[in-house]
């Protein structure tokens, strides 16, 4: 009830819906890889469809969308993250570059997020 009255108020005082963003997918994405242990970070760029070792991990980028407006603006990708040793999946889903926490990898000793696509 409370979100209805809200929602009538702004309609009421005219504040404009949010407008719909058109995204489109990047040639790639670059990530940026963590060893919590030792310190050592490494970024790198992985293609949309591929794959690549990355520290202790096997990390898979399905797809990194961006803005078409902006370019520079909120990426997110999808990835799936695999343990090394094993065929364990740690992780999979869409990472957001601006909001890493949000949906984060969990691991004890590596962090891996994304920074931007790669758009040309």
């Amino acid at each position: 009830m409370i979100l209805r009255g809200l929602a009538a108020l702004l309609l009421g005082l005219g504040v404009p819906a949010q407008a719909q963003v058109e995204y489109v997918s990047g040639q790639g994405g670059v990530l940026r890889a963590l060893d919590k242990v030792n310190g050592h970070t490494e970024d790198v760029e992985i293609l949309s469809g591929g794959g690549r070792a990355v520290l202790g991990l096997e990390v898979e980028l399905a797809d990194c969308r961006y803005p078409a407006s902006n370019p520079t603006g909120e990426a997110f990708a999808f990835l799936t993250i695999h343990d090394g040793d094993r065929d364990d999946t740690l992780f999979q889903g869409w990472m957001i570059a601006t909001a890493p926490a949000l949906n984060a990898l969990d691991h004890s000793r590596y962090d891996i997020w994304v920074l931007r696509c790669i758009t040309s």
